[in-house]
């Protein structure tokens, strides 16, 4: 069964950090491509961030560029969102998910498999 569990989230201040992790099992991960999403109150689920078969092919949303950091441990089946300067608006429950033979490329496309997400909340 492919499975995907987020982690990591939780309550933090503003300017804090955070990352968050996606523990995957029940498939080839290196196979896919492993993309990040976030969905705040009242708003889209919004796509923030990819990663391909290689560090080289993460790519990321503008309203996150130069704060998120994505990465990928093919051997622990993990990737990671790592976030910095973290702001209110950042408040979402963020989801991993994972989609066979996929370019990394932004507006990202449909994804084959989810998490059930995880809770970030930046308040002071």
């Amino acid at each position: 069964q492919l499975q995907l569990v987020e982690s990591g989230g939780g309550l933090v201040q503003p300017g804090g950090s955070l990352r968050l992790s996606c523990a995957t099992s029940g498939f080839r991960f290196d196979y896919y491509t492993i993309g990040w999403f976030r969905q705040a109150p009242g708003k889209e689920r919004e796509g923030v961030s990819c990663i391909s078969r290689s560090d080289s092919g993460a790519n990321y949303a503008d309203s996150v560029k130069g704060r998120f950091t994505i990465s990928r441990d093919n051997v622990k089946n993990t990737v990671y969102l790592t976030i910095n300067s973290l702001k209110p608006e950042d408040t979402a429950i963020y989801y991993c998910a994972a989609a066979l033979f996929r370019q990394c490329r932004f507006p990202l496309g449909e994804f084959d498999y989810w998490g059930q997400g995880t809770q970030v909340t930046v308040s002071s």
